[in-house]
């Protein structure tokens, strides 16, 4: 069992999906969390059903990880808080529309890699000015599949994983006589807002979809946040620069 008593630490975009899954499941094993999302009422609900059905300890704020200060202040907020940072599970991300590369605007390209690689490494460098000083704290950022390998008519998305993914392992290497731990979870095709919204308007495509995977089904959320929780905790105390794939078998067809 992984327990993650007497820790403290973040997740970003945990007001839904995995985010939201990772969190109320770190706060399940014993930590404390700061719930963050651009949309502050949605972290506030994700810190109050911790707080409540889960019966953990977790305050929320809103945090814009492609603004370099309000990731400042989201640091900053856990340290003052708990008075350290012992795990961070950068999870904040878009999709985007998909589009051939030849089709891609300058704006959408920008918007993407603004939120899902600069963001990220926003996120990963103000929390390592914390962790380095201590000598310890683990980092789970999310990657994807697609940080494995392509995917057609998604150029820019798997672009900005694959730069996640580079900044994992280099951190990783830069911090692992540190006591600092720096790994991704790489999700396939995960059942959250987005993939709802297609069974409902599109069946067909959801159904299609579905039997591409090769165990015929979608992943849940929380089977990502059991992922995260495992990085996370002292269970893995020997990772750190894995892209750790969690996606019933997509990257390996």
């Amino acid at each position: 069992m992984s327990t993650m008593q007497g820790r403290f630490g973040l997740v970003t975009g945990a007001g839904s999906g995995i985010g939201r899954a990772s969190a109320v499941r770190l706060a399940r094993a014993g930590a404390a969390v700061l719930v963050t999302d651009i949309d502050g009422d949605a972290a506030e609900a994700t810190a109050a059903t911790i707080r409540s059905a889960a019966g953990g300890v977790a305050f929320s704020m809103r945090t814009d990880i492609a603004d370099e200060d309000s990731v400042q202040a989201m640091v900053a907020a856990c340290v003052e808080r708990f008075g350290r940072l012992d795990f961070a599970h950068n999870n904040a991300g878009i999709v985007g529309t998909q589009h051939r590369l030849v089709d891609y605007s300058t704006a959408e390209y920008d918007r993407i890699l603004a939120i899902n690689l600069k963001g990220t490494f926003l996120c990963m460098r103000a929390e390592l000015q914390v962790m380095v000083p201590q000598r310890s704290g683990s980092i789970v950022n999310t990657a994807s599949a697609a940080s494995i390998k392509g995917s057609a008519a998604d150029a820019v998305y798997t672009a900005s994983k694959h730069g996640v993914a580079g900044l994992t392992k280099v951190a990783a290497l830069e911090n692992a006589r540190r006591g600092i731990r720096v790994n991704s979870v790489c999700p396939g095709v995960i059942l959250t807002g987005i993939l709802e919204e297609v069974e409902r308007t599109n069946p067909e495509q959801f159904q299609k979809t579905k039997s591409l995977m090769p165990i015929n089904r979608y992943g849940l959320p929380e089977e990502i946040a059991e992922a995260v929780l495992w990085l996370c905790s002292d269970a893995s105390s020997l990772m750190t620069g894995q892209m750790m794939a969690v996606d019933g078998g997509w990257s390996t067809m």
